[in-house]
């Protein structure tokens, strides 16, 4: 591994369009769940301007069976879609929540798919799809998370607080944020640029209104990052085009899927491929991911290593991963052949197996609570009740037990 780089991951906020898109698809997620726990659900949400459209195959009890709405179902989807741009805060002439138009294109699930996930007699419920998994942790921030990417989330999750609360009027929902750290001897020691583009209100371009916006995201940045990061030789870019008053969704279009390295790790780790937002848990692109990040935080929590990367596979309708992966970059205390074993007696023990049914149910995945998910990351988060199992440090004894 190299000692001494520097490194930039990104982020956007709850306003950018594919965010918007990625909190819709979220969000009829939850609510199917909400009605049966055994829902299957892949939602793809397009938004543009004053427009909204839903497509996707689903299946959920008392909602939507034999290829036939329940009384009032298609109302409280549309409910719930508007719900999601209001609190995000679209109250714009170019997307309003409360006026956008709004097309339903969801549609049963393939019976030829439901037949390889579906457990029936003998067989146990296979995965929904082929693909490739990682998980990835570091002990680079408190919640072992790359720290280019962590700062990068906690910037636009300020600016988001502040314009709710009204602290900083001047910000509208769109927003971006990059940030760039110079690291020696693999820690990162100071920030050589932040780049900050945020939706304003009109007037705040030019003149004592720009100056005003650009010294709050200073403020903002300089209070986030550990004390020392930002230097003289910082380089700002706020607003670096100039104006920015269109913004969300009538100023780019939106997709689910779109940001998925803003999902996971920010670059710093691989992806596999798969976006998260919109698929029910038996999609082993969300849940595995989950899994193995869950995996990889314990092993560094656990002081098993610094850094850990796991990769698994799946076949559709296959029950069983294909294969595990483990990858300590060379600074793990035993050797990664041994990890691979630990984790894998592990995952059997705590969680019934990286089947896709072990895992769904040892994380207690079944449940709604994806919505929050959708913004800000899937990683890093902080455990609270329902909400990221994933990102709990329990297994960590079990771990370092199993390596004995």
């Amino acid at each position: 591994m190299r000692s001494n780089y520097v490194f930039t991951s990104e982020s956007v906020s709850e306003g950018h369009p594919d965010k918007v898109s990625d909190q819709i698809s979220d969000a009829i997620v939850d609510l199917f769940l909400s009605k049966d726990p055994e829902a299957r659900v892949a939602c793809e949400t397009l938004t543009t301007t004053q427009l909204v459209v839903l497509a996707g195959e689903i299946r959920c009890k008392g909602v939507f069976e034999n290829g036939e709405w329940a009384e009032g179902a298609l109302a409280e989807i549309e409910k719930t879609v508007r719900d999601v741009v209001r609190k995000i805060g679209y109250a714009q002439d170019g997307f309003h929540w409360e006026t956008f138009e709004f097309i339903n294109r969801l549609h049963a699930q393939s019976a030829h798919i439901a037949q390889g996930v579906d457990a029936s007699g003998n067989k146990d419920e296979g995965a929904g799809d082929q693909g490739i998994m990682f998980g990835y942790a570091c002990d680079e921030t408190p919640d072992l998370m790359p720290a280019t990417l962590y700062y990068s989330h906690k910037i636009l999750h300020r600016l988001a607080e502040d314009r709710h609360s009204g602290a900083a009027p001047f910000l509208e929902p769109d927003a971006k944020s990059q940030v760039t750290l110079r690291f020696e001897n693999g820690v990162p020691v100071a920030a050589t640029a932040v780049v900050v583009s945020t939706q304003h209100a009109p007037g705040y371009d030019t003149g004592d209104k720009e100056a005003q916006l650009k010294g709050y995201v200073k403020q903002v940045v300089t209070e986030l990052l550990p004390e020392g990061f930002v230097t003289a030789e910082t380089v700002f870019h706020i607003n670096p085009t100039g104006s920015f008053e269109i913004g969300g969704p009538d100023g780019d279009a939106g997709l689910t899927g779109r940001k998925i390295i803003v999902d996971t790790y920010g670059g710093a780790a691989p992806h596999g491929g798969g976006a998260f937002s919109g698929k029910d848990p038996t999609k082993v692109d969300r849940s595995a991911a989950y899994v193995t990040r869950y995996l990889a935080k314990n092993v560094v929590a656990a002081g098993l290593a610094t850094r850990c990367t796991i990769q698994v596979s799946y076949a559709i309708g296959v029950s069983k991963p294909l294969s595990l992966y483990v990858d300590t970059h060379g600074t793990g205390s035993a050797s990664d052949a041994d990890l691979e074993a630990a984790i894998a007696k592990v995952a059997a023990d705590k969680l019934g197996g990286l089947t896709p049914r072990g895992i769904r149910v040892g994380l207690g995945l079944n449940k709604p609570i994806y919505g929050v998910t959708a913004a800000y990351g899937h990683f890093g988060r902080e455990p609270e009740g329902d909400l990221f199992p994933w990102e709990r440090t329990d297994l960590a004894d079990a771990l370092k037990a199993a390596l004995v």
